[in-house]
């Protein structure tokens, strides 16, 4: 995830580790997690399958991955322009976007909103599962705080939680509701609830969306979150 500078945020913040911040946040609050060298390193998999450079244009990038993943092994692709070296191949690539809060977004802890962990992961897969929302593995509750609505039987049915924490923000991810419980607000109601709890340690958010799901995008940009930038994610496979 790479990205142009805009100096300043709509929120007045420096937002310059918006513009590599996998790098930012496995060098900096999630270093503990972290896999790999200066130069190169990913999250375990079962946590997330983020990966992050320090700089594409670092003439031992290359060698780092190869040493990280292994033969065959995968990455995120570079930014578009990057080429990589003979025998690397870019196998996806998804135009995404970034959001960042703005000083419309009102946020509010939700009394109902119940916080998430190590023994709700089995009923957070399942729920991904049906709902589909992104990666989300059996440690990924790990990145941050992760909050949900359970219905009256006590099935959990929606949630949104914290990933990448580069320097002075925090992503709102893994927002996704059941799809028997939609059109109801709850997940904007969490996102207001997980905001609100990382501008309370002083943190600002932002957010990721893959750019064709122009319904979620609608429903953050109604939220108060404006568009940083529009970043290409992809994967890259090493050589074998």
């Amino acid at each position: 995830m790479t990205a142009t500078s805009t100096g300043l945020g709509t929120t007045g913040l420096d937002d310059s580790a918006l513009d590599n911040p996998s790098w930012s946040a496995l060098t900096g609050t999630h270093a503990h997690l972290a896999e790999g060298d200066d130069l190169a390193r990913r999250y375990p998999a079962d946590v997330s399958p983020i990966t992050g450079v320090r700089s594409w244009t670092d003439p031992g990038v290359w060698d780092a991955i190869a040493a990280l993943v292994g033969p065959g092994g995968h990455f995120s692709a570079p930014p578009v322009g990057v080429e990589p070296p003979h025998g690397w191949t870019v196998e996806a690539r998804v135009e995404g976007v970034q959001l960042v809060e703005t000083e419309r977004l009102v946020t509010r802890p939700d009394p109902e909103a119940v916080v998430l962990g190590a023994d709700d992961v089995p009923e957070m897969l399942a729920l991904v599962e049906r709902s589909r929302p992104g990666p989300f593995e059996a440690r990924t509750h790990l990145l941050g705080r992760y909050v949900g609505f359970r219905d009256g039987d006590g099935r959990l049915v929606a949630m949104a939680g914290e990933r990448l924490r580069p320097a002075g923000w925090t992503e709102i991810s893994a927002v996704t509701t059941d799809p028997d419980h939609r059109g109801r607000g709850l997940a904007s109601r969490l996102v207001r609830d997980v905001a609100f709890h990382v501008q309370e340690r002083g943190d600002r958010a932002f957010l990721h969306a893959a750019a064709q799901n122009v319904g979620a995008i609608g429903v953050y940009e109604r939220l108060g979150f404006a568009l940083r930038h529009r970043p290409t994610f992809g994967s890259l496979r090493a050589p074998d």
